[in-house]
């Protein structure tokens, strides 16, 4: 059955480089984006901000499904070492979580937006704020796994394949 899968490269992906930093990117963005537009629209109550941040959370909610999905596979593909897996580990959990955290909240916003409101609950915006604070951190712990433990970068592919990381 392997033997019909395409070869691992240099970098220990079937294609030539990692998908999941380019569609997490977008999530991040529509993320703070989002809660940018929310604090924004709610003091100056501008009602079309709040439109911009309705649908860069729905676009959001979309792609953090498929960033992690990108991400459970090039993390199973990336073999790492003993110093980066409870920094792997910690970022899988947070990425399910934060996917289950913005289904949430994207669909309570579904509820403030279906009811016709011009303003967002306080309480919206600190969950919104919350959920700002863990979008920063799980970049944070994304730039450690590849600034710091290099994965999926050629020479610390190399060098585990070569039994010289364990």
């Amino acid at each position: 059955m392997f033997e019909y899968l395409p070869p691992l490269n240099e970098h220990n992906l079937p294609y030539p480089d990692t998908i999941h930093p380019i569609v997490v990117h977008f999530v991040i963005a529509m993320v703070l984006f989002a809660f940018v537009c929310d604090i924004v629209g709610y003091f100056t109550r501008n009602s079309k901000l709040l439109e911009v941040s309705w649908w860069n959370l729905v676009f959001a909610t979309v792609s953090i499904f498929i960033a992690v999905i990108f991400g459970q596979i090039e993390a199973g593909l990336s073999e790492p070492y003993n110093a980066a897996i409870s920094t792997l580990n910690l970022h899988t959990l947070l990425g399910w979580s934060l996917s289950g955290i913005l289904a949430a909240v994207t669909g309570w916003r579904y509820v403030i937006r279906s009811r016709g409101s011009q303003t967002l609950p306080v309480p919206y915006l600190a969950l919104s704020l919350l959920l700002a604070i863990l979008v920063l951190f799980q970049t944070y712990l994304g730039d450690v796994l590849v600034w710091v433990y290099g994965l999926h970068t050629a020479p610390v592919v190399e060098a585990t394949r070569g039994g010289k990381l364990s």
